[in-house]
């Protein structure tokens, strides 16, 4: 699991360390695809997005001035800078990521994004979801954007979440899950895990890993968002961390800079029959 762990840091640092961004036409495609808005995008240095979403969880998250937001693997930095505007002087966004070369780039976003400084309510930490740098009931919302079906033992990571939310506080998470359990091949390939599909659990199994985690009110919704918009980021590809090993969380098309053996499986596999893109709820009672 470790070796696994470690894979999923270097294929992410690379994108990091990569010129993918917002001025790539394929990468602001993505992002329309899965929710965000021109508007949105157009306040954000072009470092911060960088096509690994499967959706938008600050649209979803109703997240109020004041409160404290976490974005668990918070990539480049979109959803943090995104939740500090909505959140407010008075309120905190923090993004939590495991690979240093993601905070890096999400600490330089920032800069960018506060004209030489960045924003006092924006803060990025080297971590584990599994293990979260975060204190006991210190956190009103939880975010992630594609991130958990990377994690290897989820029922831990919710626990975790449980354990830093305050009482009442809430998860609005983007994420893929399965809509029925991957072809023996599909499963058991370290490059379709990379690219967010074997890593990804049922939506039943989903919930019921959040309920026996302590979560009330759980809700794993399919959000019918085609993954085939991963193909938009064709055209980007030569920015991707370099050749046919790069990724971009591009599970849905075999055109995408995945892994030779990804794009080999996914030639047989149509990704939309197994996967969706889902919107997760739930709160802390």
């Amino acid at each position: 699991m470790s070796q696994l762990v470690e894979q999923v840091k270097e294929k992410y640092g690379a994108v990091a360390r990569s010129s993918l961004g917002n001025d790539h036409a394929g990468v602001r495609a993505v992002a329309a695809a899965f929710g965000y808005k021109a508007e949105e995008l157009a306040v954000l240095p072009d470092e911060a997005n960088i096509g690994l979403s499967c959706g938008n969880p600050t649209a979803t998250a109703h997240l109020r001035p004041g409160e404290v937001v976490v974005d668990l693997g918070c990539g480049g930095g979109l959803d943090v800078l995104l939740a500090s505007l909505k959140v407010g002087p008075e309120g905190k966004a923090i993004g939590i990521d495991m690979t240093p070369d993601m905070i890096a780039r999400a600490q330089q976003s920032a800069v960018k994004f506060g004209n030489g400084v960045a924003p006092a309510n924006v803060d990025f930490r080297l971590g584990r979801i599994e293990r979260l740098p975060l204190e006991d009931n210190s956190v009103d919302c939880l975010i992630s954007n594609c991130v958990i079906n990377l994690v290897p033992d989820k029922a831990a990571a919710f626990r975790e979440m449980l354990r830093v939310l305050k009482p009442g506080g809430r998860l609005a998470l983007s994420d893929i899950a399965l809509k029925q359990e991957l072809p023996g091949e599909l499963a058991a390939s370290v490059g379709a895990y990379v690219g967010c599909i074997a890593g990804a659990i049922t939506i039943g199994f989903y919930e019921q890993l959040l309920r026996e985690a302590g979560f009330s009110a759980v809700q794993v919704v399919d959000s019918h968002k085609d993954l085939n918009a991963y193909a938009k980021l064709e055209n980007a590809g030569g920015s991707c961390g370099g050749g046919p090993d790069s990724v971009c969380c591009d599970s849905a098309s075999a055109s995408t800079q995945l892994t030779a053996e990804l794009s080999d499986l996914l030639q047989k596999y149509s990704v939309n029959d197994f996967a969706a893109s889902v919107r997760v709820f739930a709160v802390k009672t």
